[in-house]
């Protein structure tokens, strides 16, 4: 059985029913870490517009989330990351980390979203209230964040 499932979708995500496809059949689960982004608001923002590059994106993805199950001994994971436009409030992300022990759960749920944030290929454009748009720009504390992991394959 694969350790990982990786989705780039449009359409909106159920939690639980992803947490119950995670777990269907397994007795080596002692705890899952979630995490679900939500597009947050702010300074007249209103939506995202997420852009991604097919194939690739989820290549990467799935190298992420191989990672975290190789460096955390995860026993399953599922990342979902939503495209196209999604006004504030909308979940825009799910990643969800199974393992034995609460901690590589949450650790594993950690990793993935720092590396989502700064290495998997997706482009967001702001859209806010006064009609003006621009690209959101690479975060310096994202990138803060990630380096404490070393390197992807480690």
């Amino acid at each position: 059985m694969s350790c990982v499932t990786v989705r780039v979708q449009a359409e909106a995500f159920d939690v639980t029913h992803e947490t119950a496809l995670l777990l269907r059949g397994r007795e080596d689960v002692g705890g899952v870490g979630a995490f679900t982004g939500i597009v947050r608001g702010g300074g007249g923002l209103v939506a995202l517009e997420l852009e991604h590059y097919p194939g690739m994106t989820e290549s990467m993805m799935r190298q992420i989330a191989e990672s975290a199950c190789t460096r955390f001994g995860l026993t399953g994971c599922t990342i979902i990351h939503r495209v196209g436009r999604l006004e504030v409030g909308m979940p825009i992300v799910l990643v969800l980390c199974a393992a034995a022990h609460r901690k590589a759960a949450l650790d594993g749920t950690e990793f993935m979203m720092d590396w989502l944030k700064t290495s998997a290929p997706f482009w967001k454009r702001e859209e806010f209230s006064n009609g003006r748009s621009e690209w959101v720009q690479p975060r310096a504390q994202d990138d803060a964040a990630t380096a404490r992991w070393g390197t992807l394959g480690t």
